[in-house]
């Protein structure tokens, strides 16, 4: 068998092949990201361009990315285990350590203690969500109980009414979509940010 006798077959199986792949790179690879992209910009500019938050020209953060509070005077949020740093969005992810890990243990107990050293006064129980990393470690935002707890030293701390910063969390509180769909959320950084804002105590 003459093997340049499939040569013209197989050639008229190629072509259409890589038209198809280039017609459909283009369309996939450049003309649908332009057009979700182009969509996103213009119905939703804020979120699109990852919901950052600017104070002047001075970009302090996003709402979709928790940072470190450790200040009496600031809620704090979720712990991250992130590395090198906690909240390190270039490396998301959580510590993978087993709920009997003695590392995890000792990790939970140092949160524990943190926690209790800037409020020595407070007798409720930690809310879980202080002391354990989110799969992301990223996770910017906690539950209004979370944040109830830390109510009371962030007040004592900034010598506020203990029911301005209470009126705050409400404020700041993130309902279900529509009522139904996930669980009442307060962004940490959103927060800390309107606390700022507040008339400093005399």
């Amino acid at each position: 068998m003459n093997p340049s006798a499939s040569s013209p077959r197989q050639g008229g199986i190629l072509r259409p092949a890589l038209v198809v792949f280039a017609a459909l790179s283009l369309v996939t690879g450049l003309a649908y990201p332009f057009l979700t992209s182009g969509i996103a910009a213009a119905v939703f500019p804020h979120e699109a361009a990852g919901s950052l938050i600017k104070q002047g020209d001075r970009l302090v953060g996003s709402e979709l990315i928790g940072q470190e509070f450790s200040s009496p005077g600031y809620f704090w949020g979720r712990p991250s285990a992130t590395a090198p740093m906690p909240y390190n969005a270039a490396g998301s992810g959580g510590s993978n350590l087993g709920p009997r890990n003695p590392a995890l243990a000792e990790a939970i107990q140092a949160r524990i203690a943190a926690l209790k050293a800037a409020d020595p006064g407070n007798p409720l129980p930690v809310p879980a969500e202080l002391l354990t990393a989110s799969g992301s470690g990223l996770d910017p935002h906690i539950s209004p109980a979370a944040a109830a707890y830390q109510a009371a030293r962030v007040a004592r701390a900034r010598q506020l009414p203990r029911e301005q910063v209470d009126a705050l969390i409400r404020a700041h509180t993130d309902t279900p979509w529509l009522g139904l769909l996930g669980d009442p959320t307060v962004n940490v950084l959103t927060l800390n940010l309107a606390l700022d804002q507040l008339p400093a105590a005399r």
